[in-house]
């Protein structure tokens, strides 16, 4: 082609590419937008929050320091580990019911009440240095002051010498027993109506120990026992051993030595056995009785106030006094002639103080008990 020719058509091929490049820097152009436009969108989208995933960790036993090499517990351990009490278990149900036997138990317990006077006030008034009473039937105790404190008990100690007595193989009641030089008190030379040579039946002998607190009758029943006094006084101890009264101890029948002493608990065993005998409930609460001595007759009344002018109704009683131990009294009330409870003073100062608290304590009990 000529040369003039190749230059007429060079204009027009110019036109042709540049068209060409125009049409294909369109697309690109447009993607481009495209894309910055998606980019804009993804910028301005709300961000969507991650869910964690919670992983879960073996406990560490705290007594275990942190990197110590992990152990399985034994098969055993596993079990106990895993055993727990569920609400309303057998046992839970147990503890409950035990409960509530005990709260029952509480709330019927006999008790002396305060709209009855017993009160700390009237407490304070009583006068006997120890006391101890207690419900028999439920064996509750009711009231204590120093009941556990030991001290000499008088003529107390003559509950112990009858039972001691009845308990062996005694000659007949009705045979007669001789009163001598040796039931003569050596110790406190205290005076006796009955003298030497007087003469009565063993009945008798025991009804005026028991009802008078005459101390040569109790004297002259201890000699009448196989062995005589010294075998006695080891009887007494032994029966007091089996009674359970520990800290009681007996070295003559009569109690006229300091050294005869108890407590105040221990000698309402004492009272609660004596009850078991016939003759000592008997005797011990007759008001007076007539006894023959071979020269003559005596009359005995009961040395113990309350029974003898009928202020208290009572089973079994029994009244001592020594200088050492001051005034005593034990009694088995009959609360409503029907309901035992047994009351043990010690170491008032005066007759009347005792006498004055067998009242008031026999009064607390009528009211409280039913």
């Amino acid at each position: 082609m000529p040369s003039a020719s190749r230059f007429r058509l060079l204009p027009g091929l110019l036109v042709l590419i540049a068209a060409g490049l125009a049409a294909g820097a369109a697309p690109a152009s447009a993607r481009a937008a495209a894309h910055h436009a998606a980019a804009e969108r993804t910028a301005h989208a709300p961000s969507k929050k991650k869910k964690r995933v919670a992983h879960k960790t073996k406990p560490v036993h705290r007594s275990m320091p942190a990197d110590a090499p992990s152990t399985k517990l034994s098969g055993s351990k596993r079990r106990t580990k895993r055993a727990k009490p569920r609400p309303g278990s057998p046992p839970a149900q147990q503890h409950v019911t035990h409960a509530a036997q005990v709260s029952a138990n509480s709330a019927h317990a006999p008790r002396l009440l305060a709209r009855c006077g017993f009160t700390p006030a009237s407490r304070r008034q009583l006068f006997s240095h120890a006391i101890y009473v207690v419900d028999e039937n439920t064996h509750t105790p009711l009231y204590a002051r120093n009941a556990d404190t030991v001290a000499p008990i008088a003529s107390v100690s003559k509950l112990m010498t009858a039972i001691v007595w009845l308990d062996s193989p005694h000659a007949p009641l009705q045979q007669r027993l001789l009163v001598t030089t040796a039931d003569l008190d050596t110790l406190k030379f205290t005076h006796s109506r009955l003298g030497v040579g007087a003469s009565l039946t063993r009945a008798d002998m025991l009804h005026v120990a028991l009802m008078s607190s005459e101390n040569r009758a109790a004297s002259a029943l201890s000699r009448d026992y196989p062995g005589g006094q010294p075998a006695f006084i080891a009887a007494m101890n032994a029966k007091a051993q089996r009674l359970g009264m520990t800290h009681t101890r007996f070295v003559n029948a009569t109690g006229l030595s300091p050294q005869n002493v108890s407590t105040a608990r221990e000698l309402a065993s004492l009272v609660r056995a004596a009850n078991g005998y016939p003759l000592i409930r008997r005797y011990s609460i007759d008001h007076q009785e007539r006894v023959p001595t071979g020269h003559g007759q005596l009359q005995y009344v009961n040395s113990n106030r309350l029974v003898r002018y009928g202020q208290v109704r009572a089973s079994v009683q029994k009244t001592g006094f020594i200088n050492e131990s001051g005034h005593n009294m034990v009694m088995r009330v009959m609360v409503h002639g029907r309901r035992p409870a047994i009351v043990t003073l010690l170491g008032s100062a005066t007759p009347e103080g005792s006498r004055l608290d067998g009242v008031r304590i026999a009064h607390w009990l009528s009211c409280s008990l039913r």
